[in-house]
């Protein structure tokens, strides 16, 4: 097996923190991201660096998406939502570079080394909310089930936030998570990833070229979100990041002779293919089901 510079799930938080980097860095940037830098440091410039050089639509959807979960927090935000858990937060700096409440409770949960890190690196950083970091392996479901607890009973309405967590689970660890996060009554709204069956087909059958082996993809469920449905979330708004991407005016970038194969390719497959890849990448808003008639 060929090495990956993505040495576990945990190296994906400096392969994105440098993304929204190099996207800051741009004068036509689609938001600002300045600590994101600081906190990838030499580290996440290395694994970029070490990434096959035709993989540039990573970067292209982590742009999309951040712009995309920006916006459901602002909605949420203003109905009312008065606290925002971050579940597997990763190198995240919302909380420094969004314009949010003061009032606003923001918790972000992750392994002790990454929270270390942000510490670290972050000492002479303000955020601009009421921030607190806890040190927790998600997997440790009784310690997860008791932090929820303990949020959810000093939260009016929360939002929950998992960017590039689901992915990551077994179909069980999901359920579960859903589950967990669904007994809490405080927490009406969950962001999560959504990628269609043939995209997660493409990102298994490629995970070795793009040299990601060591952060394999695993929730396979059959029916993406009539899986959350059955754990009491369902969808209450779906932003596919292809569709954002156009109304963004920032197209997919492609070396040339592979955009030039991807174009001729749509010309003969002008209806189906292209209505699949607009659908095959979003972010969903979710809220638990019975509460879609009150919101």
């Amino acid at each position: 097996m060929k090495s990956s510079p993505i040495e576990d799930v945990s190296d994906t938080a400096f392969w994105v923190a440098t993304y929204r980097a190099m996207e800051t860095e741009r004068p036509d940037a689609l938001f600002r991201d300045p600590l994101a830098g600081k906190l990838a440091g030499s580290h996440g410039r290395k694994i970029v660096a070490g990434l096959p050089r035709w993989a540039t639509f990573g970067q292209w959807m982590v742009v999309i998406r951040t712009r995309i979960i920006d916006a459901f927090i602002e909605a949420a935000l203003a109905r009312g939502v008065d606290t925002v858990l971050n579940l597997g937060a990763g190198l995240d700096t919302r909380p420094y570079r969004m314009d949010l409440p003061r009032s606003l409770r923001w918790i972000e949960v992750d392994y002790p080394k990454i929270i270390e890190l942000k510490e670290s690196r972050l000492s002479d950083e303000t955020p601009r909310c009421r921030l607190e970091r806890v040190k927790l392996d998600l997997a440790d479901r009784p310690a997860r089930q008791q932090l929820f607890s303990d949020i959810a009973g000093k939260s009016g309405k929360a939002l929950v936030l998992t960017e590039g967590v689901i992915l990551y689970l077994t179909t069980e660890e999901a359920g579960s998570l859903a589950d967990d996060l669904k007994a809490q009554p405080a927490f009406r709204y969950w962001i999560i990833d959504y990628l269609s069956p043939q995209a997660r087909q493409w990102r298994r059958r490629n995970e070795q070229k793009m040299k990601l082996q060591n952060a394999p993809f695993r929730f396979q469920p059959e029916d993406w979100f009539g899986f959350f449905q059955e754990h009491g979330w369902q969808a209450k708004d779906i932003r596919y990041i292809p569709e954002e991407a156009e109304k963004l005016n920032r197209p997919l970038p492609l070396p040339f002779l592979f955009g030039l194969w991807v174009k001729l390719t749509s010309l003969l497959y002008r209806g189906r293919r292209q209505h699949a890849f607009r659908k095959s990448t979003a972010y969903a808003l979710l809220e638990p089901v019975e509460a879609s008639a009150h919101s």
